[in-house]
């Protein structure tokens, strides 16, 4: 090689580098830009509303709740026609078994309802149709203290129903079963 390619060599090598330098800096930009973008779009979707949430109580449907014990079944005569079932999480379950009133923080009350149909194939007997709402209470006696301790969530289809049927939960509640800490549900023996 000649001192001629060296000193070619040599300048492209210093060329390089100070193009891998830039390349550096406007990666390090990009990544700083990237990062913020995603700490933005985080605070952002902390201000949109999740449409999983039920409104004015922020209730979700619990995950896993298919599997929790039965408290106990109802069926609901006209106008509603359904045959309903609640299910409780183990604080629910052990608040039932000892009886403990009013129910402890932490309580969740899933009730599942369905429409109630005849069976094709036992007359005298019901089977559950198409599923109308899950309906959720939530225990928490200071998040919720204006509402006897108590949030709700109703869903059809997985969604919360509207801010105005929300509305009605504790009224009917607070109406019906004010001294059994605003729940209809009895344990089934």
């Amino acid at each position: 090689m000649t001192q001629g390619q060296d000193e070619i060599s040599g300048s492209a090598i210093v060329a390089r580098r100070a193009r891998l330098r830039k390349l550096i800096q406007i990666g390090s930009f990009a990544a700083a830009m990237a990062s913020s973008v995603v700490a933005i779009g985080s605070f952002a979707s902390a201000e949109t509303k999740d449409e999983n949430v039920s409104p004015i109580y922020g209730v979700t449907i619990p995950q896993g709740y298919r599997k929790w014990e039965l408290i106990a079944p109802a069926v609901e005569a006209a106008p509603l026609n359904e045959i309903r079932s609640v299910l409780g999480n183990d604080i629910a379950i052990k608040a039932y078994q000892d009886g403990t009133l009013p129910f402890p923080d932490g309580t969740v009350l899933v009730k599942l309802a369905w429409k109630h149909v005849p069976s094709p194939e036992f007359g005298p007997a019901s089977i559950p149709g198409a599923a109308t709402t899950v309906q959720v209470m939530v225990k928490d006696s200071k998040k919720y203290a204006a509402t006897g301790g108590w949030g709700f969530g109703r869903f059809i289809n997985g969604k919360p129903v509207d801010e105005a049927q929300h509305q009605t939960c504790f009224a009917c509640h607070q109406a019906g079963v004010k001294d059994h800490d605003f729940v209809f549900t009895r344990w089934a023996p």
